[in-house]
């Protein structure tokens, strides 16, 4: 663990194993830290608040941007962390790590850019001023599925913005939070703004962010389940949160797209990541008319993919990040099959060698999907693609927000007044049309409804880590 700026070992001398989901083989022993290690975490960054939010704009975007070089630098060797600890094929480790380094470079201009207010008065004696002055301690829980990117996304405009923070990564991804901490120190990050807390059980560390009267801001990207629980927590003691949950995205297309020009963007977003992303296309709606030459194409492309070793060359498809991630996608299918879908391509768990001791699924697509499935109602984060034919007299953008959850959705369509149509009538956070990335370190990310709470990205994402303060002058 990172503490104070020193590394050290859990003060009961717990370890756990990380391992590779690719092979199943221990990779490294972390430190497996607890209530006294985090507690010290937090204490260190409440030391360490007053020096760094007194330093200028300029001097911490300094620092940003210094790391911002040295993420650079490594990039080759953070890749390989990443597949080796989280799966992905190495070209997409890659695609994160510069994605990652994007914020660092983002918020380290955006520094310079936290402005007041002046803001007249009704009476002549009196000014009004406006500041914006950072939050305090920041508790960050970060994610398995994007191990390097959702650490800068939150702790690049935490430090901008002049908090400190003490990070809790995902239990399956440590290491790549080790590498990005070795960064932040080599940076000469005053000791103590940032701190890493390694642990195999987060829930005495989550106790922790929730109830410590330092902590004033969490921010969680993962299930919606876990994340309700913590809002529910931190809301006892009246703190800030930012939110980044489950998605359940829905892919239109409409009946003047092309529908292989569909099926190409449709497939690359959908096994992004395996399908572990939260944005990742849940269900594909598709005209009936249209259903034969969408499927013909996308399953010919998902064919196309070869499943294996992140480190391999060639490989589109990694593993699964463990055995309830492969149990959830076995069930879904299942269900599915039983209840009248139509098994395209996959539908199976990938035992040949040298896979078998893998979480490996094969890619799979379902067609003659229907609303009463579990795949239409459950997030999958897992490579199956559902297929949902829909007639005309359907509303479509109606059968898209059947869903509690509202991060992403995605339109294709040749129409613009159709595609605003859709942008507004959608009810998520984030929409792609005709566009499978509509992400960037200049755009707002998040989602609403049970997607969570809070902007990440653009200066949305700075906002959440200010608080506004107001002066009264009589002169």
């Amino acid at each position: 663990m990172f503490i104070d700026g020193k590394w050290k070992e859990a003060e009961n001398g717990g370890t756990f194993d990380v391992l590779n989901p690719a092979t199943g083989e221990v990779l490294a022993k972390v430190a497996d830290g607890g209530h006294e290690d985090v507690i010290a975490a937090i204490n260190a960054a409440d030391k360490a608040f007053s020096v760094w939010s007194s330093l200028t704009a300029y001097q911490r975007s300094h620092y940003l941007y210094t790391a911002f070089q040295l993420m650079m630098d490594k990039k080759e060797d953070l890749a390989r962390t990443m597949t080796l600890e989280q799966g992905k094929p190495l070209a997409a480790a890659r695609n994160e790590v510069q994605y990652g380094a994007d914020f660092l470079l983002w918020f380290a201009e955006e520094a310079k850019r936290i402005y007041g207010q002046t803001i007249p008065s009704s009476r002549p004696d009196q000014r009004f001023i406006v500041l914006k002055q950072p939050l305090g301690v920041v508790a960050a829980i970060t994610p398995w599925n994007y191990p390097v990117s959702m650490i800068t996304r939150k702790l690049a405009p935490a430090l901008a913005a002049g908090c400190t923070v003490v990070l809790k990564p995902a239990e399956a991804t440590p290491l790549c939070a080790i590498e990005m901490c070795k960064i932040f120190q080599e940076a000469q990050i005053p000791e103590g703004v940032v701190n890493l807390v390694t642990a195999c059980d987060p829930k005495p560390v989550g106790e922790q962010f929730v109830s410590h009267p330092f902590v004033r801001k969490l921010t969680f990207t993962g299930s919606t389940k876990v994340g309700k629980m913590l809002a529910g927590k931190a809301s006892r003691h009246m703190k800030r949160i930012s939110l980044e949950l489950g998605g359940h995205a829905p892919f239109i297309v409409f009946d003047d797209a092309d529908p292989v020009h569909a099926a190409k963007g449709a497939v690359l977003v959908k096994f992004l990541n395996t399908g572990q992303a939260c944005i990742s296309p849940n269900r594909i709606f598709v005209p009936r008319h249209m259903v034969d030459a969408f499927t013909a194409e996308f399953s010919s492309r998902v064919n196309a993919m070869k499943a294996g070793n992140g480190m391999d060359p060639g490989v589109k498809i990694g593993p699964l990040v463990g055995p309830d991630a492969i149990a959830k996608v076995e069930n879904q299918v299942a269900d599915a099959l039983k209840k009248g879908a139509r098994l395209i391509t996959g539908g199976k768990r990938i035992m040949d060698s040298p896979l078998e001791k893998g979480y490996f699924y094969a890619p799979t697509v379902l067609t003659r999907v229907t609303q009463d499935m579990l795949i239409f109602r459950e997030e999958t984060f897992g490579p199956v693609a559902p297929i949902i034919a829909y007639d005309p007299a359907d509303d479509v953008i109606a059968m898209a927000n059947d869903t509690n959850y509202g991060l992403a959705a995605y339109v294709y369509t040749q129409s613009t007044s159709r595609a605003m149509r859709a942008f507004e009538g959608l009810r998520f956070g984030i929409i792609g049309i005709n566009d499978i990335n509509p992400t960037s370190a200049a755009a707002p990310f998040g989602g609403i409804k049970d997607s969570g709470m809070g902007r990440e990205g653009a200066k949305e994402g700075i906002n959440e880590y200010l608080e506004t303060k107001l002066g009264g002058f009589s002169v």
